[in-house]
């Protein structure tokens, strides 16, 4: 082996100084060649100033750095280097930069109710304004009548309605299976299994339709408006239009929004179809006629309930597809910002239906309908 292509090494010391002479190649054989011997000699001279002299180096590349910076750990201070190349000077100072310590983790926020209040009014009053914005956008609609793109609404209904029908029958026919199952439990003991298709079908046109309804659109629309939105404010598409002159609420908002006011009603309807098929397929498992689970629904559910149920999925359609294009508009940067955008589209658009339906519940208590 070539001895030039390994490094040499001196001590030496006096009362206050301890100098450690460096010569020929500084590179990951050199560097391991010295290492034991140099880390003693740093150890035993803690008690010293250290002085690294550089001045006979050849070559130092960046594991030559890296032993340097590795002894002046083992000092345990500050070694004092001389005789180093601009080079090498410039290798110590990325070696440095990389030795680094990761920062601290950042201690999980304890529970503030105070902090949540805030957060929770800031977030309201955010929604209370895009909804004006989107108010002010549809009055100014006619004169941005060529902003708005009808086929942009029909293939937004086919992406929120006419894709979701499966899950929507599926979904339905199997909460109308439960309900009557889980209905009929209590309500046999006391001979009362003929109610059973009274009470299923109320809870399906008053409540459970259009919630369920809704939830399903948060899942699968809310979020997939979110995403696209986020994506074209990720690539500054949204930036582009207005810089463009056009209105992002008009074109990208609004549309979704009709789309979602245009086939919500349509869901509702076949989700509680679906979910009276459900429950009379198990009331004729448990020997009843369909003619008479027809008349049973028939006396007691009302036009008022349909309708009321219609209202009702309106509005938790809208307030979903407000969210979604909310956190879409509100996506920030970086890779993760469009997934969490989604992510709080899907959770925002289940709170504002959920919170809704409460208000609904009263206010319909109260007209006493």
């Amino acid at each position: 082996m070539d001895s030039a292509a390994k490094a040499s090494m001196d001590i030496y010391q006096d009362g206050v100084t301890a100098r450690l002479a460096f010569a020929g190649k500084l590179d990951a054989e050199g560097a391991g060649a010295v290492w034991r011997e140099a880390m003693h000699a740093a150890a035993h001279a803690r008690m010293h100033e250290l002085l690294v002299d550089l001045h006979h180096v050849s070559t130092c590349d960046m594991a030559g750095a890296a032993f340097l910076l590795a002894l002046e750990a083992e000092h345990g201070g500050v070694a004092r280097f001389i005789g180093e190349s601009s080079s090498i000077d410039a290798l110590l100072d990325r070696a440095r930069k990389a030795h680094r310590p990761p920062p601290a983790p950042v201690p999980p926020a304890r529970f503030d109710p105070m902090a949540m209040a805030v957060a929770g009014t800031k977030a309201a009053a955010e929604g209370i304004a895009f909804i004006g914005e989107a108010v002010l956008a549809a009055i100014h609609l006619p004169s941005r009548r060529r902003m708005l793109r009808v086929r942009d609404i029909w293939r937004y209904a086919d992406q929120a309605g006419v894709r979701a029908i499966p899950l929507i029958v599926l979904m339905g026919y199997l909460i109308g299976l439960i309900l009557a199952f889980q209905s009929a439990v209590p309500m046999r003991r006391f001979g009362a299994d003929i109610y059973v298709a009274n009470l299923v079908a109320i809870a399906l046109l008053r409540e459970l339709g259009p919630l369920l309804a809704a939830v399903i659109l948060s899942g699968r629309t809310g979020s997939a408006f979110a995403a696209e939105i986020g994506t074209m404010k990720v690539n500054e598409e949204v930036d582009a239009l207005t810089t463009m002159g056009l209105d992002p609420m008009t074109m990208l908002v609004l549309p979704r929004m009709i789309a979602v006011a245009l086939v919500m009603p349509a869901m509702i309807i076949i989700l509680d179809f679906a979910g009276l098929a459900g429950m009379t397929t198990v009331m004729v498992g448990f020997g009843f006629p369909m003619e008479t689970v027809s008349i049973q629904v028939k006396s007691w559910v009302t036009a008022g309930d349909l309708i009321g149920g219609l209202f009702k999925g309106l509005c938790f359609g809208l307030a979903v597809a407000a969210v979604g294009c909310r956190a879409g508009l509100n996506t920030g940067v970086g890779p993760r910002a469009v997934g969490l955008s989604a992510t709080a589209a899907v959770v925002g658009g289940i709170v504002a239906t959920i919170f809704l339906d409460g208000m609904f519940a009263v206010v319909f208590y109260r007209l006493n309908l």
